[in-house]
């Protein structure tokens, strides 16, 4: 069964701020991002839990995968069969090493960011999983050798 996403409603001026405060500092307590946007702490936890809730955010610490002694981190780029999009997505959805799947225009069909803690892992993603997929025409890799911007404090499409 395919889960059509509900339609995209702009976010008021408080789940805006909300938004901003938890993308500079996620682990920001409620009481502060209640006191921050002037509303109280029981209202500032139902927008958080619902923006949550419906996807919008999600809370976690963002880390460098080169710091945390991961040998090798990249990007692949395929090209695959249109028709067997929908098999090759959920395929991909459950390789744990993939951190990052989207479905994209332009030269390749799909853009991936992964994960390995060494060449043999990453010789296995590679050949043995994501090459394999019933559908996969091309797997092309980049790999990252120093990440010099980290960043995921770019607000909403709507901020003033």
């Amino acid at each position: 069964m395919k889960i059509t996403p509900a339609p995209l409603q702009k976010l008021d001026r408080v789940d805006r701020r909300m938004v901003g405060l938890l993308q500079k500092d996620g682990r920001m307590p409620i009481v502060n991002i209640a006191k921050e946007l002037g509303i109280s702490e029981t209202t500032a936890r139902g927008r958080l839990k619902r923006l949550i809730s419906e996807e919008i955010i999600k809370v976690v610490a963002v880390s460098n995968p080169i710091r945390l002694g991961f040998e090798i981190v990249g990007n692949i780029k395929l090209s695959i069969d249109l028709k067997k999009r929908s098999s090759i997505l959920e395929a991909l959805k459950n390789i744990e090493a993939l951190n990052y799947v989207a479905l994209t225009t332009g030269g390749n069909d799909i853009d991936i960011e992964f994960i390995a803690g060494s060449l043999a892992e990453f010789k296995t993603l590679i050949f043995e999983k994501v090459s394999q997929i019933d559908g996969v025409n091309s797997v092309e890799t980049s790999l990252i050798v120093e990440l010099i911007k980290n960043t995921w404090d770019y607000g909403t499409a709507w901020d003033e």
